[in-house]
């Protein structure tokens, strides 16, 4: 369209919220119109064709001071309108408002589902706090969360919603916040209420939002968020992650193998998917495999604490414990101060036989982590097999006192108690495990454990009901099915034996896995990958692929030279007094006093000379218990 053209004329209109179109719309617009002018300076009026003859009688918007003559090569140079509009503008423009947008649409916008925040003071932008206002209280609000002020965390966070209505972050973190507090409808209001005002293109909210609905066990609604967050942000890399990792909780492995591929596609390296499929490696027996994608995800991330301790418990399986214990070196390099790090070192060394190394990585974790009740747990069980109950009952009633609602403290300390033939102080331990849930796992463990109690004193009936409940929380569960035919075999009852046995066979679920996807997937990483696809014989067919996974489990026997990187075989220079007197301001000769049990005796956190970096995506990381 020529625009210099008087017989063609343009329309043009700028919305702004300030005025009514009309007295029966609930949504307010503004209407300001703007002048164009040509080459022959005839101004083209932004407006309805039908209302242009009472336009000419209104002052015009653009002062004569504000009219721009176009440059040689013709160009039109649009200008900005005036904030404001005087009075007779105003009465103007409010008669005119109807006419601009039809009755349909005036009617269909009245149906929309749409969040219109509450009015505040601030009516314009430059009236508007600035955004560092915003990333202050938000730092502020997570500081308080941290310190278990959920009220004034949550002032803050509505406050930030009620200026900055159309910023994701705030709505983020208060459903986070309410969640915390198992505030779940709350928490979905938020929710629902942020995507509304984000117009659905903020992905970390959707993304949220399914982890709440997953947790809570509503999969398939979990499912829809996941896809929506997708939808808003292809390149959202969490949202991938987690959908797929949903999808292998419900044995959907090829499912999970394709959404880790699209994450891959469309977000490049990332150092939790090639984890998640390293996993799904070991988990198939393809070690080789797996140590190749965790060596992608290292190099994706060199400082991700998870990918090292996921690689490092790849090897413990393997029995390759040097290569091992180097991993663990570099999982407490890239975060010195993880729990997970060196709680999972600490139980390692202590599997080993070193049971000095493990108790010091233990006290290591509780200095750095004193309000964490797992470590304290993993530390009174080696007390108790290496030293002594009392001891080891201080420190469990210590982590009970830090975290009541932790259930493997209950479910260990009762354990303990029962081997010290302290049978009711054991029933009550396990009774207060499941008084906190008894739909988890942990409480199906509980469960199993008090039937074993019960099985060994004689009370087989009980043990029978508490074999039965435990299965009604976890049927997948191989220990409970066949302790509960142990007992039937014991009691002379071999045929309800057998048919335990068979229940447990019928009902269970079988993950089928199978190494045809690993082709496309090298596809998605790099065309090019030609020789590693030989190397690790990825270019064979999935039969031929099987097979050469039993090689490889059986080179791992005969020479742990040939399946381990080769600065992974040498002995490692690593000194872990110095690492913790350098890098964490701690003396490792008096961890036994700052182990003190009374609560005021518990060190604070001591900052170190350099604080480490941490990595840009959060790791999702599983507590081990």
């Amino acid at each position: 369209m020529n625009l210099t053209s008087s017989s063609s004329k343009p329309n043009f209109t700028l919305f702004t919220p300030s005025h009514n179109l009309n007295s029966s719309s609930k949504f307010q617009f503004n209407l300001p119109l703007k002048t164009l002018y040509s080459s022959h300076h005839s101004s083209v009026t932004c407006s309805p064709p039908q209302c242009s003859s009472s336009l000419k009688e209104s002052s015009p918007l653009l002062q004569t001071s504000d009219i721009v003559e176009e440059s040689e090569e013709q160009l039109l140079v649009v200008r900005r309108p005036l904030m404001g509009l005087s009075e007779d503008d105003q009465q103007e423009e409010d008669r005119l408002g109807s006419s601009v947008i039809d009755e349909g649409l005036s009617k269909f916008a009245k149906k929309m589902p749409m969040f219109e925040p509450e009015r505040t003071q601030f009516g314009t932008d430059e009236k508007r706090p600035l955004t560092i206002n915003l990333d202050l209280a938000l730092y502020r609000a997570k500081v308080l969360g941290r310190n278990f002020q959920y009220e004034d965390a949550e002032k803050i966070l509505r406050k930030c919603i009620n200026v900055w209505p159309e910023d994701g972050r705030a709505y983020v973190a208060l459903g986070k916040l309410l969640s915390r507090q198992s505030n779940i409808v709350e928490a979905r209001g938020v929710y629902e209420k942020g995507c509304q005002a984000t117009q659905g293109e903020n992905p970390y909210i959707w993304q949220c939002w399914a982890v709440l609905e997953n947790k809570r066990g509503n999969v398939r609604r979990a499912r829809e968020l996941f896809d929506a967050a997708t939808v808003a942000d292809k390149r959202h890399i969490a949202a991938w992650h987690g959908w797929a990792v949903l999808e292998l909780k419900q044995g959907n492995v090829k499912k999970a193998r394709n959404l880790l591929g699209k994450g891959l596609k469309f977000c490049g390296g990332n150092e939790y998917v090639y984890q998640t499929l390293a996993l799904l490696e070991a988990r198939a027996n393809r070690y080789e495999q797996a140590r190749y994608l965790f060596k992608q995800a290292t190099k994706c991330n060199a400082r991700s604490c998870a990918s090292w301790l996921a690689w490092a418990q790849l090897e413990m399986q393997q029995e390759n414990n040097r290569a091992a214990r180097q991993l663990f070196e570099k999982a407490v390099q890239a975060s010195p101060k993880n729990r997970f790090a060196w709680h999972v070192w600490g139980v390692f060394e202590t599997n080993l036989g070193n049971v000095d190394k493990g108790r010091k990585l233990l006290k290591i974790g509780h200095t750095l982590n004193p309000r964490d009740p797992v470590l304290l747990q993993s530390l009174a069980l080696l007390e108790y097999k290496y030293s002594t109950a009392n001891l080891a009952r201080k420190l469990f009633k210590r982590a009970s006192e830090l975290d009541p609602k932790h259930q493997p403290v209950w479910i260990a300390w009762g354990w303990m108690e029962w081997k010290e033939g302290n049978l009711a102080t054991a029933r009550e331990l396990y009774q207060k495990a499941l008084s906190i849930d008894s739909t988890t796992e942990s409480a199906a463990r509980c469960l199993q454990a008090w039937g074993v109690l019960e099985h060994r004193v004689g009370n087989l009936s009980a043990a029978r009901r508490l074999f039965r409940s435990s299965l009604n929380v976890n049927s997948q569960s191989y220990v409970t099915w066949m302790t509960w035919a142990s007992l039937e075999e014991e009691q002379g009852n071999a045929v309800r034996a057998e048919e335990i046995r068979n229940l447990y066979f019928q009902q269970r679920t079988e993950v089928v896995d199978d190494a045809s996807w690993v082709m496309g997937f090298l596809d998605i990483i790099d065309p090019a990958l030609d020789s590693i696809k030989r190397l690790l014989n990825f270019d064979q067919s999935p039969y031929k692929a099987q097979e050469s996974s039993g090689e490889f489990q059986e080179a791992n026997k005969n020479d742990e030279s040939d399946s381990l990187p080769a600065e992974y075989i040498s002995e490692s220079s690593f000194d872990l007094d110095a690492f913790v007197r350098e890098k964490l301001s701690l003396d490792p000769s008096k961890l036994e006093v700052q182990l003190e049990l009374h609560p005021s005796a518990f060190p604070k956190k001591m900052k170190s000379p350099r604080r480490p970096q941490r990595s840009e995506n959060k790791a999702v990381e599983s507590q081990p218990t």
